[in-house]
């Protein structure tokens, strides 16, 4: 019987058979990582404490015939790498009967979801991590994990669910001496508060933990709570005061990738400001200097495009294009919905308004097979004001992108760029 034809609400791990319900024939590779991850996760089930033990020749024979299946995949995609090392990691934790081998192949899996907005599906990796390995954790990976489930159920919009593994994150480090994990817990709740639409609470809870992360002199910290403010004053209106603060994060964080991706949020709000060029300068530093990171460099590459055609330069514009189409391929499905999206907002901009319905049609697409419900809306809105669009642009209405904000703080932060890259402001 047909994977598609399965009560899949009936079975464990069922929000990953739904991907094998998009095709009939299930042979697409977006349903078959679908399959290799019910298979795969299915494995890990056979390690529960709550199991009575599996012989080893009826493991051996799971594990091989699911190992076959995902080494496949493995070639075709970076989600079918997760899967093989999720095998991989069952062998062994089997082998050595130890649980804990499976925490770092599920840890990883679950970001690599997270990342690209495969939500539930994270949710269920997540689940399945404490539900197999549960007290074998240790004590860092215990709140590790409850702090991504927060962050996960936060962004799923399930806030009451959030807050208590935000609460359990914080109980749990609070126990074991961790300071800087009980900052991340109190963050979590404050994005949280933000996302049921309080934004003053939000502000007045971050501005606390960016207080108290200075006092306890940890940067990291430091650096979330004013990436944090930045987003909320950013959405309260203050685009020049949420720049100061992404500048600051990108300042304070250590690590390269969440420098980059700060330094990706400063360009997309010099763009919003107007800043063309001061948004251009940043994203092309995250794309010099993000050598591996493979989607922030795409989410960059995108934003180079979407300026270009905020300019009405359609040359670069299409220059940028190309190099998005040489990445998509291996884009996951919230980056390459974006970029459609962008395409053909771009489209409009330079009059091609039956190239931008169909690109904006490929986007939903994108979207709904990925089931990306705020994108889904945002295109949908878009696509919808087309029409109106086409007539300002007949019109002779719509013409060059917006002037430049006049802002301290945009000049600033635009001065501060130039000497980061050795350019004249």
């Amino acid at each position: 019987m047909s994977i598609a034809n399965v009560e899949l609400q009936s079975l464990p791990h069922a929000v990953f058979l739904h991907r094998a319900s998009d095709r009939p024939d299930g042979k697409g590779l977006h349903s078959r990582l679908g399959q290799g991850a019910f298979l795969a996760l299915r494995l890990i089930d056979q390690l529960a404490p709550e199991q009575d033990a599996v012989s080893e020749d009826v493991f051996d024979y799971q594990c091989t015939a699911t190992e076959r299946f995902c080494s496949d995949l493995r070639r075709a995609a970076t989600e079918g790498a997760h899967l093989h090392g999720l095998v991989k990691g069952a062998a062994e934790a089997y082998r050595h009967a130890d649980l804990t081998l499976l925490a770092p192949d599920l840890f990883a899996y679950a970001h690599y979801l997270e990342e690209t907005l495969s939500l539930e599906e994270a949710l269920d990796v997540l689940g399945t991590l404490r539900r197999i390995v549960g007290e074998h954790l240790s004590a860092s990976d215990s709140v590790a994990l409850s702090l991504r489930t927060g962050r996960v159920n936060r962004k799923l919009s399930r806030f009451d669910d959030a807050e208590q593994a935000y609460s359990d994150a914080s109980a749990r480090a609070r126990a074991a001496g961790d300071t800087y994990s009980e900052l991340l817990s109190r963050i979590g709740r404050a994005n949280t508060v933000l996302g049921r639409g309080n934004m003053p609470e939000a502000q007045r809870r971050l501005t606390e933990i960016l207080a108290d992360a200075r006092r306890e002199n940890q940067r990291d910290a430091e650096a979330r709570a004013e990436h944090g403010i930045a987003a909320v004053l950013q959405l309260r209106g203050s685009p020049d005061d949420a720049l100061s603060h992404m500048w600051r994060a990108f300042e304070l964080y250590e690590d390269e990738d969440s420098r980059m991706r700060a330094l990706s949020d400063v360009g997309v709000m010099m763009l919003t400001l107007g800043d063309t060029e001061g948004a251009e300068r940043a994203l092309n530093e995250v794309v010099r200097r993000g050598v591996g990171m493979q989607d922030t460099v795409a989410n960059a590459t995108i934003e180079l495009m979407h300026s270009a055609s905020f300019r009405r330069d359609r040359v670069t514009f299409e220059r940028f294009r190309a190099r998005c189409e040489e990445m998509k391929a291996k884009m996951p499905p919230n980056i390459l919905a974006d970029y459609h999206l962008k395409v053909g907002i771009g489209e409009a901009r330079f009059g091609r308004f039956r190239r931008a319905t169909a690109t904006l049609a490929r986007a939903l697409e994108v979207a709904e097979n990925a089931r990306l419900h705020s994108f889904v809306f945002k295109i949908e809105r878009i696509k919808g004001g087309l029409p109106a669009c086409e007539a300002m642009f007949e019109a002779g209405v719509l013409g060059e992108g917006a002037p430049r904000v006049e802002s301290e703080a945009l000049d600033h932060v635009s001065a501060s760029l130039a000497e980061l890259v050795g350019e004249p402001s």
